[in-house]
């Protein structure tokens, strides 16, 4: 994402700017955004929000580095690394799949998808900031549990790319052809029990809780 080639100002107005251009991004993509939109969703004047970024490219990484800062610190959380895999493994599933379909993780996904050929690099800094940040706590995960005698895994990788697609089941794909807009706490616990149960059918011993 090597569109930049000075340093962005800096100033009082510099976070407004930004978070008035991240709800017209994720809403609009970068093509659909028009810099009116931005100006007024940040309360700003064309001239202020130019003065900032000169150029709708520059404001857009800006945005798109920011969405991967914020990224950072959700999926950090999501996996209880000295937790029984069965607690540890549901708290993941509910957390991934909440993510998945917020209107945070939709909307960052269309970005993606549809700003691809624009913006090569974009897909794979938000994949390295999010989805390659939980894959790799997952497999640290299931290398502790297998130490302990929890699980039994061959291929770790395969193993936390297999769990991250169970979690995807039935919500993921009603979420990306806009067939539901909202799930609610129960849709998300059946298919993270779901995830859960079947991942430790495979894989779990008797060891694990």
């Amino acid at each position: 994402m090597n569109v930049q080639t000075e340093p962005v100002k800096q100033g009082r107005k510099h976070a407004q700017v930004l978070e008035g251009a991240r709800t017209v991004f994720l809403r609009d993509g970068f093509e659909g955004a028009s810099v009116d939109d931005i100006a007024k969703s940040a309360g700003v004047s064309k001239a202020t929000l130019y003065s900032y970024f000169p150029d709708k490219r520059i404001l857009f990484m800006e945005v798109a580095k920011a969405e991967c800062l914020r990224q950072e610190e959700m999926t950090d959380m999501m996996v209880e690394m000295n937790s029984d895999p069965n607690v540890a493994l549901r708290h993941a599933a509910t957390s991934m799949i909440r993510l998945f379909v917020s209107n945070f993780g939709k909307h960052v996904f269309r970005v993606c998808v549809a700003e691809s050929d624009r913006f090569p690099e974009l897909g794979r800094e938000f994949w390295e900031s999010g989805p390659a940040r939980v894959r790799a706590r997952m497999i640290d995960f299931f290398n502790d549990a297998i130490k302990r005698g929890q699980l039994e895994i061959e291929d770790c990788d395969l193993a936390a790319d297999q769990f991250a697609e169970l979690c995807k089941a039935d919500l993921f794909p009603k979420m990306v052809f806009g067939i539901q807009e909202e799930f609610s706490d129960a849709e998300v616990a059946r298919v993270a029990n779901g995830a859960v149960d079947t991942f430790m059918a495979r894989y779990g011993t008797k060891r694990a809780g």
